[in-house]
């Protein structure tokens, strides 16, 4: 079979196109082709003849052969992006995409594809795997056209993708909500600021917040922020974002980094269910614990799925809340449910961790070798005294231990909607999908570290990279449910549909290529039509 392959000259710069040949060598028992030059392609996508040594035929010439090669079909990879077209479908994703940046939508789907197909490949390479594979630009986006298309992209634009597209959120579903922080080696980017590193680089990094929905699994809002601001100070502007989109109702789960009298109370202030982990050194946390700590480990508040001792403790949450119309203050109170857990094993394990740390900082005291770092441990847990016969004596404080043990093994969990501890344990666990999420960022999508200069580059490439991430979330998400990946890895699925071709003809619709059944198994399992 005959087809068009376009190949670029890396020292004239000039692309040309060949007729390539398939045939089967019997010898070496494998396929092989024959090319023959055509002529060069022009930058409206024309192929212009020559006689074989670059040079240019004249028009009865061109004609002739434009007319023969109209004929051929032209010959792409297609089973993968085809994939991806009917996933955007089926979400709705294309047609958001389309309604917010007009024509552009094929520049952002095209990146988004190859950023997902090409892992960890910087943009520069994408004319190669563009000319190889049929996608929704069908041109080529050289870098400088990519940056452009990144600096085009306005916070209105993204604002009104956003709100569109977390009107397709699960009912009633949590959002989870975290952070991480991508590493940056630019001193021009304003929000790239040294802070706490979640993976300990020593880079200045800036931070980047999503929100994923729990039961859909798929990312629905995003923010990015100084790599200098802890997430404790982020909820009241996520708050004010999600007003802003049309999603007052959202409810939301967090880690305890979250967690803050003034979060919490904000939380009330603004309506919203919630479920936040919580310190066990809190006041509060202990005194409610206290009524029941006797009776906590007994067989009824066993739950066998996850190994753990439970109870839940409904309180009152009191805060102030400012009015504006009477420019006062007025006290609240609220309903809070308290989700108790006790875990014997890692009880056990915390202890013996302990009682090694207190046997080191002993001897690091009586050695006279104190470090300062542990000078807060000393004090805490340790009674110091020096005579002239005996010399330094440490002697232990056990009320202050056996208050520090009594909460080795519990967590809490807290929230504002009618539930119990095992359905509370149960949408917190979901809270990973975040995580996986950032891997994906970070790993899949070549965002560990960024390499942009300039703040709309910065804006534009973070927004392309988030439509990937929700096609990589759907993938992940039906391999999972279908249990793909006792099979496949990510990767692999994608590379079994990638060899998929399809083949166009002047004015006629594509032709797609065999489909083996074990493509079509993977098709029907991520709920798309199989193609034809």
């Amino acid at each position: 079979m005959a087809a068009i392959v376009h190949q670029k000259d890396k020292r004239s710069g000039i692309t040309y196109a060949y007729e390539s040949v398939s045939y089967w060598d019997k010898e070496k028992k494998q396929s092989r082709a024959k090319r023959k030059l055509i002529g060069r392609v022009t930058e409206d996508g024309r192929i212009v003849p020559t006689d074989g040594r670059g040079h240019k035929r004249g028009k009865a010439a061109f004609l002739a052969e434009e007319e023969h090669f109209k004929k051929l079909p032209s010959r792409s990879f297609y089973g993968a992006t085809y994939l991806l077209d009917a996933i955007g479908e089926k979400l709705g994703l294309r047609k958001d995409l389309e309604h917010c940046f007009g024509e552009r939508y094929t520049q952002i789907l095209s990146i988004a594809y190859y950023l997902i197909l090409e892992a960890d490949a910087p943009l520069f390479r994408f004319e190669k795997w563009g000319a190889l594979h049929k996608h929704p630009h069908d041109k080529d986006i050289p870098s400088q056209r990519s940056s452009e298309l990144f600096a085009s992209i306005t916070e209105a634009e993204k604002n009104a993708f956003l709100t569109r597209w977390g009107r397709h959120k699960a009912d009633r579903e949590f959002w989870a909500y975290d952070t991480t922080s991508i590493s940056s080696y630019s001193e021009t980017l304003r929000q790239v600021q040294y802070g706490y590193n979640k993976e300990n680089d020593l880079l200045a990094q800036l931070n980047l917040a999503v929100v994923y929905g729990q039961s859909s699994n798929l990312p629905f809002h995003y923010r990015k922020l100084a790599g200098n601001i802890p997430d404790s100070k982020t909820l009241t502007q996520l708050l004010a974002d999600l007003d802003r989109l049309g999603f007052a109702k959202v409810k939301l789960v967090m880690d305890r980094g979250f967690y803050s009298k003034e979060n919490i109370s904000a939380l009330y202030a603004s309506h919203r269910k919630f479920i936040v982990s919580s310190k066990m050194s809190l006041a509060f946390v202990q005194k409610e614990l206290e009524g029941i700590y006797d009776t906590f480990r007994s067989y009824e508040h066993y739950i066998p799925e996850y190994e753990l001792y439970s109870h839940t403790v409904q309180s009152v949450w009191t805060y102030r809340q400012y009015r504006p119309y009477k420019k006062d203050y007025i006290l609240r109170k609220k309903r809070i449910y308290l989700h108790y857990y006790f875990n014997i094993e890692k009880a056990a394990e915390d202890e013996k961790a302990f009682d090694k740390r207190l046997i080191e900082r002993r001897e690091e005291l009586i050695e006279e070798k104190p470090l300062k770092a542990h000078s807060a441990f000393y004090e805490k847990y340790f009674i110091v005294t020096r005579t002239p016969k005996r010399g330094i004596r440490v002697e232990i404080k056990t009320d202050a231990v056996a208050k520090t043990k009594r909460y080795f093994g519990f967590f809490v969990l807290l929230g504002n909607e009618t539930m119990d501890a095992k359905r509370a344990l149960e949408i917190y666990r979901n809270k990973d999908v975040v995580e996986k999420a950032f891997g994906n960022l970070k790993e899949r999508l070549n965002m560990r570290r960024l390499l942009v200069s300039s703040e709309q580059s910065l804006d534009g490439k973070l927004f392309v990279a988030f439509i990937a991430l929700i096609y990589l979330s759907y993938i992940k998400k039906r391999m999972q449910v279908k249990k793909l990946y006792k099979k496949y890895t990510l990767q692999s699925l994608l590379d079994k549909l990638d060899v998929i071709e399809c083949f166009g003809y002047s004015g006629k619709k594509i032709r797609v290529g065999e489909v083996l059944e074990k493509q079509k198994e993977i098709y029907e399992a991520m709920g798309v039509e199989v193609p034809s």
